[in-house]
């Protein structure tokens, strides 16, 4: 399915916001997602089912002063 990832286009097979992750590269970071708009735990990723379309952000932390 083609999913726009901080906008960009990607292709992943995974049906689950964790499954697209990992296919990213980022299944081990710590990330914050919002999938739509709409912030998504980690907790909540292996259950957050995917469609073809979808908008996901993926935001990593940051350090610095």
């Amino acid at each position: 399915m083609r999913l726009e990832v901080n906008g960009d286009h990607h292709e992943v097979t995974g049906p689950t916001l964790a499954d697209a992750l990992t296919e990213l590269g980022w299944g081990e970071a710590r990330v914050a997602t919002a999938l739509n708009g709409i912030f998504v735990a980690r907790a909540a990723r292996g259950e957050t089912d995917l469609k073809d379309g979808d908008r996901l952000e993926v935001l990593a932390p940051m350090q610095g002063g």
